[in-house]
C-alpha cells in the first residue's frame, strides 16, 4: 500500500494532465456542435467498421452450413430438371404427365452432407476421406455426389469418416447412360487428365451426338437415375470394335470438391429385396 501511495505521488503530474485533458475533451465536444458532430461521425463511422468486420467474420465462419444446404439442394433441383427435360423430350409420344414421381425422385432418398477431409487426383487410385460415418448413416456402397454430379462410392467407414472411391479411380466402375437415350455403358477412368474418364460398352446400334449429357443408369442400388456424369466429347471404337468408346469431361471438379452428399440406398435396397422375393415365390410355384 505504501508503494502504490509512493508511485502516485511520484507521478501525480500526469495522472493530473490525463484528467484535465478528459475535462477540455468532455467540454469541448459537448458544449461545441461542429466538434461534436465531428466526433459522433468518427466514432459512428468506426463502430460501422467494426460491426461490418464482425458482420463478415459471422459470415464467413456460416458459409460451411449454407455451402451443405446448397449441396442438397443442387442435388434435387439438378434431379428435377433431369427428369422434366426427359419428360420434354418424350412428349410428342407421350403426353401425359402423371409421372411426377421420377420428378421428386431424390426425395425418395435420404441425403447425409459431409465436407471432404482429404482429396486426391493424381494418382491412379485415389481415395476421398469424408467427415461423416457409420454413427451418422453412412454405409458401405452408399452413393456420394455434390451439387454439379457423381462424385463415387463408399469404400469404407469408420464412427466418424468414411473412405470414398471417387470416378477418379482405376477400379471404380459406375453404371450410366447417355440422357434421353437410354443407351448403357460404365463410367471407367483411366488414369491421368482428372477431368476426363471414359464410358465403355456402349452399343453399336446407340444414336448420340457430342455434348449430350452422360447420368448415372439407374441399374444398380448405388445411384438414383439421372444424377449427371459429364458431357461426351469424343467417340471412339473399342479395342474388340464391337462397341464404342466415349471420352466424357467429367461434371464434378474434384480439385475444388469440397461439399458432397451421401446418398441413402436403403429405399433402392428394400425395392430390390421385395422384387426377389416375388421373384423367388413366383419361381417356386412355377417349379410346383
Amino acid at each position: 500500500m505504501h508503494n502504490l501511495i509512493d508511485f502516485l505521488q511520484k507521478h501525480s503530474h500526469w495522472f493530473l494532465f490525463v484528467l484535465l485533458e478528459i475535462i477540455s475533451m468532455v467540454l469541448l465536444f459537448q458544449y461545441n456542435s461542429y466538434q461534436g458532430s465531428v466526433w459522433f461521425t468518427s466514432a459512428n463511422t468506426v463502430c460501422g467498421k467494426v460491426d461490418s468486420w464482425n458482420s463478415a467474420v459471422e459470415s464467413f465462419f456460416s458459409l460451411g452450413k449454407v455451402n451443405q444446404e446448397l449441396t442438397q439442394r443442387n442435388l434435387y433441383l439438378e434431379q428435377q430438371v433431369k427428369k422434366l427435360s426427359t419428360r420434354l423430350y418424350d412428349v410428342t409420344k407421350d403426353t401425359t404427365w402423371t409421372d411426377t414421381a421420377g420428378v421428386k425422385l431424390l426425395k425418395n432418398f435420404r441425403l447425409i452432407p459431409a465436407k471432404v477431409v482429404s482429396n486426391s487426383e493424381v494418382h491412379a487410385n485415389n481415395l476421398i476421406t469424408i467427415d461423416k460415418g457409420s454413427l451418422d448413416g453412412v454405409k458401405v456402397d452408399m452413393g456420394v455426389a455434390c451439387g454439379s454430379g457423381v462424385v463415387g462410392i463408399v469404400y469404407l467407414t469408420s464412427p466418424h469418416y468414411s473412405i470414398v472411391i471417387p470416378a477418379i479411380n482405376t477400379k471404380s466402375n459406375i453404371s450410366c447412360r447417355i440422357q434421353g437415350r437410354d443407351y448403357f455403358g460404365y463410367l471407367h477412368w483411366t488414369g491421368g487428365d482428372p477431368q476426363k474418364a471414359y464410358v465403355e460398352e456402349v452399343p453399336r446400334h446407340a444414336r448420340f451426338k457430342l455434348y449430350d449429357n452422360v447420368e448415372t443408369s439407374g441399374f444398380s442400388s448405388v445411384f438414383p437415375p439421372g444424377i449427371l456424369v459429364g458431357k461426351i466429347l469424343h467417340v471412339y471404337n473399342s479395342v474388340d470394335g464391337v462397341s464404342y468408346r466415349l471420352q466424357v469431361r467429367l461434371a464434378t471438379d474434384f480439385s475444388r470438391l469440397r461439399d458432397v452428399c451421401v446418398i441413402d440406398n436403403a429405399p433402392v435396397l428394400e425395392r430390390l429385396e421385395v422384387l426377389r422375393a416375388a421373384q423367388d415365390s413366383l419361381k417356386g410355384n412355377v417349379d410346383k
